[in-house]
């Protein structure tokens, strides 16, 4: 069986990654399982741009088949911050507990029209031959005014979605698969690896 290896260590991201990409013909591996340990500098001013840079480093090591994701928030009401920086919000050590509660507190007496915001997700492929290709996603919401659900991670529990009545941490597991920006983006690489 072909691998596929998936530029990241976060066990979160692999489960889902696993869950939407099951009954490909590939055995799907992270960098840590593949024996791949870098640190890779993601300096790119784009989702697309910071997942085709992880994309890339990783392929150097190894001449496989890569697969990158970058991700984040983005609110409208703070000039669609934090964005790529959404890790990096607040300091990469702070908890999402407490980015969280910084993301409300700026929006404090924002009404709800104006609380709009999206979770965007490209994904990043470097193939064999060393042809890229790049897949971008999102899900739209907007800011809830307190947290609520455990079943997502990061910013899932501020993220409202009022076609649900409830944030995307209050979904199940395959619901947010069925319309997370990750799971729309994994769908649309799913395809292209499909096809090839």
């Amino acid at each position: 069986m072909k691998r596929l290896i998936f530029a990241t260590g976060n066990k979160d991201k692999m489960r889902e990654i696993r869950e939407i990409m099951a009954g490909l013909d590939y055995e799907i591996l992270s960098m840590k399982e593949a024996g791949i340990e870098l640190d890779i500098e993601e300096n790119g001013t784009t989702f697309a741009e910071n997942a085709m840079i992880k994309a890339r480093a990783v392929f150097e090591q190894c001449h496989e088949l890569v697969l990158a994701d970058d991700s984040g928030l983005e609110v409208d009401h703070m000039d669609k911050q934090p964005g790529v920086f959404s890790h990096r919000f607040g300091g990469e050590e702070t908890p999402y507990s407490i980015k969280n509660q910084m993301i409300i507190d700026n929006l404090d007496g924002v009404p709800d029209e104006k609380r709009t915001a999206r979770f965007v997700c490209a994904i990043a492929a470097v193939f064999p031959d060393g042809s890229e290709v790049t897949k971008v996603a999102a899900m739209e919401g907007r800011i809830a005014y307190k947290e609520a659900g455990t079943n997502g991670f990061g910013y899932d529990p501020i993220f409202f979605l009022p076609e649900y009545g409830c944030t995307s941490a209050e979904l199940t597991p395959e619901q947010k698969n069925e319309i997370s920006h990750r799971g729309k983006a994994l769908r649309l690489m799913r395809e292209e690896l499909e096809n090839r």
